[in-house]
């Protein structure tokens, strides 16, 4: 026996136990699956790719500051079209009438009235999630229902909600065109409920299972399902199409048996590829690669599990109804494509060699993003129709954020004013440039008489006043030299006034204090937006582009301007953030392409016992990669950067199966019929299985990229299904002339080095002593001693055979010259 067969017995034995305890596996799985039903929903989505930055960045670090530090109120960017500037006045005073509106921005200024559009920029008394906020937005969009009206608004937008609810349509219509390629691949109808239920049990519990990492990011949670159902398909296929090909000789059970033992080491071997490419996203500095990583291979996982242990149960309830539904085979041979792969063997390889050393240029002139500024999508949704509609009307603008220590309002005043001299400025936002009125910021200094003149309270009430904030700020010494020069910071000392008053220390008039409850109120706000215990913010409204060279540059600029002001400076925002991620791209691209290549190098290595094979493969599977990402700058579009790190790694991993479907059939054909002949048959083997594959995988790319609105998974659906595409052209046009051009390579460089020997046909009536490989009616492997009659096909590697009939002629000749 061979070494399969020493292992087989191994393998048979646990796929016995599988198909006989089928139905303990039946029970398993139901209640997996109806707890998994309930505790999909239990999972946290992240929607803020910025927080899977490392710690270490500047970005991340402003973040995390910003929201342990400061109060950021809700917002909204509201235009309404066709009225006049006397009725977008009237409307501003109606809008800030609602409760929990804190205040309206416009005026007669191109910036908020144009065109016969006006643009009211509305802050809430609350952030987004208050209820505040929620209850006075809903109002809002009450009241400008009738009007033709564009809403920009973190606080309407529920980017996983709306993702969702696409996902679904995509699930849907992929549902319906995996159906249609099922039911011209399969060979009985009734496989295809096998192959349902199979994938639906292996989704809800890959699902079901997400909340065990307590949150993954809306990304994966998106596209797990539908790159699952397009690339773990294969593994139900693979296992399917053994079960049909052993019922034609055994009943069910020893069918199932048998088949499983079969497919668990060709199923297991084809998914190394894949996992190992997503294996190399968790290597990423770039923790979102780790996330779709992990969630990818776990589908991946759960695909496997569910293939070996509940679908060969699922076969043997189906078997008499697939039986009984036994079709037409509709997958063609592509015999005439084969003889053309044949003639073109020494034409098609260096016209590849070229096209890839093309596509490789092209594809290093990509032009890749990091926010989604630049990017578009064909589908769009109502906040994304609005913000391009706002953008195109008033322009859009570039807010960055400069977190500085606080306590120095000089000092931020005078970087404030270092930020307005730039040329891209349009305004600074800081307390130490807000105006209280003409006169005075609100991080002046007053003594107490300014004080009293400003607050129109009496000087006495304000020289008190300032002798109360002395003595709890203990600043005794001015109490001993007088308060007349005592000056503070006009925030301050009111906050103060505000908080005696309201303590009692101070009566003040109706009227006084009316206002001065006013102004506190705004001032809190104002402060609880721009200035904590211990950092204060500066807001820069900027007119440059979110990202790119002119846009890096500017931000270099910035940080040399405020680094002359401070030393300890956290900067916030989206050209931050896209500066960041392209750091990272160049560092995480270096570390998959590596890591990818090494992975699939090792497991070639092993697969085919070459060390040239995999050179021959790795062309085909990268010169795929390379085209794919040549096509954006043929287009001149931009691609986000994530999507090429994706799909670089599922398209590889694809590829690698598809590859290694051809080559191994073709390995193994040539050992028996001369390789042409052996090229020609591993097409027709491998086509229906390629075919159903790269169908299902494309047409869910393709379907991702246009019925998906977010931009970073519509560019990884557009890529992954043009890739995919690719990918099957290649290993159907190049790969098969690539294998017979480089076929001495392959053999020189196998670990074992065997001359092959000539395949040779034989008819009659034969005397077989020796080891043959080969056919006689059927195939045959193994030491065969005797005679044989009919036609054997094949290689003899030990020993020989020869024509019986002249074998006895020969000895009759030789018996006569004895004789004489």
């Amino acid at each position: 026996m061979d070494n399969n067969e020493n292992k087989a017995p191994l393998i048979v034995k646990i796929s016995t136990q599988i198909v006989d305890k089928r139905n303990a596996f039946f029970l398993i799985y139901t209640i997996l699956v109806i707890f998994c039903l309930f505790s999909r929903s239990w999972v946290n989505i992240n929607d803020d790719i910025t927080s899977y930055l490392p710690e270490t960045t500047e970005t991340r670090q402003g973040l995390i500051i910003m929201e342990e530090e400061f109060t950021t109120y809700g917002s909204a960017k509201i235009m309404i079209s066709n009225i006049t500037y006397e009725h977008a006045l009237s409307i501003k005073e109606d809008l800030e009438a609602i409760e929990g509106v804190s205040e309206i921005k416009f005026d007669e200024s191109e910036d908020h009235f144009k065109l016969a559009s006006a643009l009211f920029l509305i802050t809430f008394e609350g952030e987004d999630k208050d209820e505040i906020t929620q209850n006075a937005m809903k109002e809002v969009l009450a009241y400008i229902e009738d009007y033709d009206h564009y809403v920009s608004s973190t606080i309407t937008e529920d980017s996983v909600a709306s993702l969702e609810a696409e996902i679904k349509v995509v699930l849907i219509v992929a549902v319906f065109i995996i159906l249609g390629v099922l039911f011209f691949t399969s060979k009985t109808y009734m496989e295809i409920p096998v192959l349902v239920l199979t994938f639906g049990v292996a989704a809800i519990l890959n699902m079901g299972t997400h909340f065990f990492y307590g949150e993954i990011s809306f990304i994966s949670n998106s596209i797990a399902v539908v790159l699952q159902l397009a690339l773990a398909i294969d593994y139900a296929i693979i296992l399917c199409h053994r079960f049909t090909e052993e019922r034609e000789n055994l009943p069910a059970r020893e069918a199932a048996i048998k088949a499983l033992s079969k497919a668990i080491p060709e199923i297991s071997s084809s998914s190394l590829t894949t996992i190992s490419g997503l294996m190399a996203l968790m290597f990423m500095q770039y923790r979102l690669g780790f996330d779709m990583g992990l969630v990818l291979i776990k589908a991946l996982l759960f695909s496997l599990l569910v293939v070996f242990t509940l679908m060969p149960g699922l076969l043997m309830v189906f078997s008499n109804a697939m039986d009984k539904t036994v079709h037409k085979n509709f997958v063609p041979k592509i015999t005439k494509w084969g003889n053309f792969v044949v003639k073109t063997k020494y034409i098609i390889p260096p016209l590849f060699i070229i096209l890839v050393i093309g596509a490789f240029y092209l594809s290093n002139k990509t032009n890749y993003v990091y926010g989604y500024s630049t990017l578009t999508t064909v589908k769009q949704n109502e906040s994304q129709i609005a913000k391009k509609k706002i953008d195109e009307t008033f322009g859009s603008n570039n807010l960055l954020a400069v977190i500085v220590p606080a306590g120095n309002y000089e000092l931020e005043g005078k970087l404030l004013r270092a930020f307005e001299e730039l040329e891209i400025t349009e305004t600074t936002t800081g307390l130490a440039n807000s105006k209280v009125d003409d006169r005075y910021y609100v991080t002046d200094k007053l003594n107490p008489r300014q004080f009293a003149e400003l607050t129109d309270i009496d000087i006495e009430v304000s020289n008190l006043l300032y002798r109360a904030y002395a003595i709890e700020q203990g600043a005794y010494s001015k109490l001993v030299n007088g308060l007349d020069e005592y000056a503070v910071p006009l925030i301050d000392i009111f906050i103060f006034l505000y908080d005696q008053k309201e303590a009692g220390y101070f009566t003040l008039s109706d009227e006084l204090e009316t206002e001065i409850t006013d102004l506190y109120e705004k001032l809190s706000e104002g402060k609880a937006q721009l200035e904590s215990d211990n950092y204060s913010r500066l807001l820069l409204n900027l007119n440059m582009p979110e990202e790119g060279e002119i846009a890096f540059n500017w931000l270099d600029k910035i940080h040399d301007i405020a680094y002359q002001y401070y030393d300890n400076i956290y900067f916030a925002g989206a050209t931050t953030s896209d500066n960041d991620l392209g750091i990272f791209f160049a560092k995480d691209n270096i570390i998959i392409s590596v890591l990818s290549g090494l992975f699939v190098m090792i497991i070639l290595l092993f697969t085919f016992k070459s060390s040239g094979l995999p050179v021959l493969l790795v062309l085909t599977i990268q010169g795929s990669i390379w085209i794919n990402f040549s096509f954006p700058v043929i287009q001149n579009i931009n691609i986000f950067f994530m999507s090429y790190l994706v799909v670089t790694s599922i398209q590889m991993g694809a590829t690698i199966d598809y590859a290694i479907v051809i080559t191994s059939r073709y390995m193994e054909l040539k050992k028996c019929m001369p390789i042409n002949e052996a090229m020609i048959e591993s097409l027709n083997q491998a086509f229906p299985t390629i075919i159903t594959s790269g169908t299902i995988l494309a047409s869910a790319g393709i379907l991702i990229g246009r019925i998906t609105s977010d931009y970073a998974i519509a560019s990884i659906g557009t890529c992954l299904g043009r890739g995919t595409i690719i990918s099957l052209i290649l290993v159907m046009g190049v790969l098969p002339q690539t294998l017979l051009f480089g076929d001495k390579i392959i053999e020189k460089t196998a670990f074992v080095l065997k001359r092959r020997g000539l395949i040779s046909t034989h008819r009659g009536s034969l005397r077989m002593n020796g080891r043959l490989q080969g056919y006689i009616s059927g195939y045959v492997d193994g030491e065969i001693k005797g005679t044989i009659r009919g036609e054997v096909k094949g290689l003899v590697e030990v020993g020989s055979i020869s024509d019986k009939n002249k074998a006895l002629s020969a000895k009759e000749d030789e018996n006569d010259e004895k004789i004489k």
